[in-house]
């Protein structure tokens, strides 16, 4: 019998919820998507720093020489989303979700603006829109946005939903795919009722999700349901089914090495009884969003969780920035001083030609044959560099 993950691959698209490559190759998704936490997790692995270093250094090349690094950062963070989205869809044959900055959540145009800016960077690198969706958080600002992005061929996915009155919004902007976040409306209910286990036929995001998915089944809605956001395998088991499910690597693994007969929960074809058919407003999403404690709580965490990490990731690019250009400024004034003192432009510098001062030819000259190469003017003066950038 097929273990776990090969049997829900058949029934429901399979999402890795990661920005490490190594293990999307791992575990070859369709699709994969990334949020800031993702891509700030994956920037601490060595492996991808020459990813982080191709970003900023673009990035300062589009925003110019004499920019402040505050400027190159800003840029920078577009550059690094799109930069692992390309190297994301080397892998995977489907789509890659990238995320609009969170801070933008309230913000219609401002994610509009955004959400054109990442679209153009992938198309200026030769992917098509059809391959890229656009996460956007599901503020009623957030799904303003999504509305007119879909209308210009942009596809969204609206991310950190957890109710009802989001999704139904969403099924009404016409929004490609909805990311309900099933663990983190457990975690809600854990904590508020001091209940430590629910089975996964109880789980709150479990139902959450399903409601969400015969509702739009039910109603002919074209916007798909990835469920988000796992806490364990049996979460994943009771959404078999689902239109998609974005999965950690680590559940991806347990489903992987568990045998046993998975069986269909959800279907599309014959979706089980649903609400009647609702449409909202502004103000009718704005208070039933206020009339849902849980749903307010998380959204407000959840943009909340995600600032912080952009910033935290904004706080190391402008770090590895000042080392990046520490060290090509270091570099050029190397060169510059030796081409200065280099008077018949042999490619050495003698004690004669030498400007400065007999103790610096000396500290410099460190095999003591009287020459300095480019090698040893580097070399030299490279040392208060180093020590500087492993002090910060």
């Amino acid at each position: 019998m097929a273990n776990l993950l090969d049997q829900l691959a058949a029934m429901t698209v399979v999402v890795a919820d990661t920005g490490e490559l190594e293990a999307i190759k791992q575990f070859t998704p369709r699709d994969a998507t990334t949020n800031p936490s993702l891509i700030l997790a994956a920037a601490q692995i060595p492996l991808y720093q020459g990813l982080i270093d191709e970003s900023l250094q673009a990035s300062r090349q589009v925003i110019g020489p004499d920019a402040p690094a505050e400027a190159v950062v800003l840029e920078a963070l577009d550059e690094i989303c799109v930069t692992f989205g390309k190297e994301i869809l080397r892998i995977v044959p489907g789509r890659v979700s990238t995320e609009v900055d969170a801070r933008l959540s309230f913000d219609t145009a401002a994610t509009v603006t955004k959400a054109r800016k990442l679209i153009g960077l992938y198309e200026e690198a030769g992917i098509g829109r059809e391959r890229v969706l656009i996460k956007i958080a599901s503020t009623w600002d957030g799904i303003k946005a999504a509305e007119e992005l879909e209308k210009e061929g942009i596809h969204c996915n609206l991310t950190l939903l957890f109710s009802f009155t989001q999704a139904v919004a969403c099924a009404e902007a016409g929004v490609t795919l909805i990311s309900p976040f099933v663990g983190r409306i457990l975690d809600w209910y854990k904590q508020d009722t001091g209940r430590d286990h629910y089975p996964g036929s109880e789980d709150p995001g479990v139902i959450s999700v399903t409601s969400i998915f015969n509702y739009y089944k039910t109603h002919g809605y074209k916007t798909e349901v990835m469920g988000a956001s796992f806490r364990n395998i049996e979460e994943i088991i009771e959404l078999a089914g689902c239109d998609l499910l974005t999965i950690s690597p680590k559940l991806l693994d347990q489903l992987r090495q568990r045998q046993g007969e998975l069986v269909r929960k959800l279907d599309a074809e014959a979706p089980a009884a649903s609400e009647a058919l609702l449409h909202l407003d502004h103000p009718g999403f704005e208070a039933r969003m206020a009339a849902d404690r849980m749903a307010s709580e998380k959204l407000e965490e959840g943009i909340s969780g995600f600032c912080k990490a952009i910033e935290t990731l904004e706080a190391q690019l402008a770090h590895r920035l000042a080392e990046l250009e520490g060290e090509a400024a270091f570099a050029h004034a190397a060169q510059e001083i030796f081409l200065l003192n280099d008077m018949d432009g042999d490619g050495c510098i003698t004690r004669e030609e030498w400007l400065g001062s007999d103790a610096v030819f000396d500290a410099l000259d460190t095999d003591h044959d009287g020459r300095l190469a480019p090698e040893d003017v580097r070399g030299g003066l490279g040392a208060p560099l180093a020590l500087s950038a492993a002090a910060g």
